[in-house]
């Protein structure tokens, strides 16, 4: 019985040392820096951090935050129904949302990434340059290299940030969609980042759509 109240007592002293790692970032932490920590396997530290947000995450807990967990990081978040609370006790002003414009790219490029932004363009049917890069100021979308084409035009993709802006653990979890769009450029990536403020960077704000 005492070696059985051991093992529970050793399991709450991990979990209250995750829960406080994760406090204390207060950003997503890797499930490796965890376990390197803790002296335990990244396997088994990220099935106890996955047991963890049940409980967390739980319609039935009475807890303030979530325990969100991705493919290889996690983090605590507030929950979004004390919003309210937060903004008024902290001072925070409302704003921040997203334009129409810039949820429309979000949408294209979540589904369909990686893509140029004339691909963006085409489905859109105006030009989104504002909109793409309001989008990487704002770290939801980011270029991860070239297409290998004519121009060697920036390809873009969505950003772990904006799985954790949405609640997702993955891109698997995006709602099904039947939109039909353009056929993509089936032509090699080139891991070339540079140059990217080229690509998305607007010098005259008056000829772009508002983000």
């Amino acid at each position: 019985m005492d070696n059985q109240n051991t093992q529970i007592d050793s399991l709450k002293n991990i979990e209250g040392a995750i829960e406080a790692i994760l406090y204390a970032a207060g950003y997503p932490v890797k499930y490796t820096r965890i376990a390197e920590v803790l002296g335990l396997d990244v396997h088994n530290t990220k099935t106890l951090i996955e047991h963890m947000a049940k409980d967390y995450n739980s319609d039935k807990s009475k807890r303030g935050i979530n325990l969100l967990v991705f493919d290889e990081t996690c983090q605590l978040c507030t929950k979004e129904q004390y919003a309210p609370y937060i903004r008024e006790a902290l001072g925070i002003r409302r704003g921040g949302n997203l334009s129409a414009s810039s949820m429309e790219v979000l949408a294209v490029v979540a589904y369909n990434q990686p893509i140029t932004r004339s691909f963006v363009d085409q489905v859109r049917g105006v030009d989104s340059s504002y909109a793409v890069n309001s989008l990487i100021d704002k770290g939801l979308i980011e270029a991860c290299g070239r297409l290998d084409a004519p121009g060697r035009p920036m390809l873009y993709v969505t950003t772990e940030k904006f799985l954790r802006v949405f609640g997702l653990r993955s891109l698997s979890e995006l709602p099904a969609t039947e939109t039909v769009l353009p056929p993509k450029e089936e032509v090699p990536i080139i891991e070339d980042t540079e140059g990217v403020d080229e690509e998305a960077g607007i010098t005259d704000e008056s000829n772009a759509d508002e983000a």
